[in-house]
């Protein structure tokens, strides 16, 4: 396949057009962060996406987006094999001068809330699977129909339907590194699959021997993630850990208040956790501050619910210059998870760690 590196993807890079696809019911707020923080323009918007531009400055630094299409090309209609077509045309005519010689994505997606329109896609699909295959045989053989795992640029097929007879079609996508994690039955709360996916985000997980202080822990998701990878956790929390943190070698559970627990003379933990029902502002004050500035930990994983607070001015001042995640990280991301909810998950490396 041709190169495609990230300089091919700027951080900041004007674009005719991009379409980003989101949680739904989050489609707002993604078209606030676009606008409101990015200068972008929202052409439309519908359940689970946002077009915008042109003109507009798309960013790799986006909290809300799940997938973003770069400059995608729009198709029409009336039935399946019409579409098919249409984004076989477009696929076909792009692969001029164009040499694949390994696996690509073939992405199509769309949203759920359209009753019916999963099953449209699924035989869109599979007509324009039949159409590559009496084409490009072999460039139909290595197509993978999954979002590539990881943060970064990806060429191949992104397929996106707005309804039954429209869809947008793009070559290249951005990858935020959110996707769907597989549940594990000892796991003791379905918080255990934010953390996991958070692992993706930062491109690191916790390794066996490293050490994991996880404030707010209980009931054990988050510690149990790290221990099952044979890191040693100590867990911070009044409340009981549940099942397979309870009793695990790899976690020492003290009763403390998160708030004031600090690490003894000269420790540093090489991950700090911290998924807590509180004000964002004040985990940020107490917990994150503290423990980012005095070098407490080597790298973070923390969650910040935005419920009570407006998420796109905690957006931009989690972004601004007196931010710990801006002076004392590098790298840091800042990203509503697939398993978020009105949360945001921020990752990232401790300067100097």
């Amino acid at each position: 396949m041709a190169e495609f590196s990230l300089a091919t993807w700027p951080r900041t890079g004007t674009f005719a057009s991009v379409l980003l696809t989101c949680q739904s019911g989050f489609e707002t707020l993604l078209a606030r962060e676009l606008t409101e923080l990015h200068g972008m323009t929202v052409a439309e918007k519908g359940p689970g996406w946002v077009r915008a531009g042109p003109g507009g400055q798309a960013g790799q630094d986006l909290a809300f987006p799940l997938l973003s299409f770069r400059e995608p090309v729009e198709v029409r209609g009336d039935s399946v094999n019409a579409l098919a077509a249409r984004v076989a045309e477009f696929f076909l005519g792009s692969l001029r001068g164009e040499r694949i010689d390994s696996a690509w994505p073939s992405v199509w997606l769309g949203p759920q809330e359209i009753v019916g329109l999963g099953r449209r896609i699924s035989a869109v699909e599979a007509a324009w699977g039949e159409l590559l295959k009496k084409k490009l045989s072999r460039v139909a053989k290595l197509a993978v129909a999954d979002v590539p795992r990881g943060v970064g640029p990806a060429r191949g097929l992104f397929v996106f339907f707005a309804d039954f007879g429209r869809a947008f079609v793009a070559r290249e996508a951005f990858v935020p590194g959110q996707r769907r994690m597989a549940d594990d039955e000892l796991a003791p709360s379905r918080s255990y699959l934010k953390v996991e996916e958070a692992y993706i985000v930062l491109g690191r997980e916790p390794a066996a021997g490293e050490t994991v202080c996880d404030l707010g822990a209980a009931p054990g998701g988050w510690s149990y993630s790290a221990a099952k990878r044979g890191a040693r956790v100590v867990a911070i929390d009044n409340g009981p850990l549940k099942g397979g943190a309870l009793g695990h070698p790899q976690i020492a559970h003290r009763c403390e208040d998160a708030f004031r627990f600090a690490p003894r003379d000269g420790e540093t933990f090489d991950w700090l956790f911290c998924d807590m029902l509180e004000e964002p502002h004040h985990v940020l004050q107490h917990i994150v501050t503290p423990w980012l500035a005095r070098g407490w930990c080597r790298r973070f994983v923390v969650n910040l619910k935005f419920g009570r607070v407006d998420p796109i001015a905690l957006l931009r001042e989690l972004r601004a210059t007196d931010s710990p995640f801006i002076g004392y990280a590098r790298d840091a991301r800042i990203r509503q998870l697939y398993h978020d909810r009105e949360e945001f998950t921020v990752v990232g490396n401790v300067s100097g760690r």
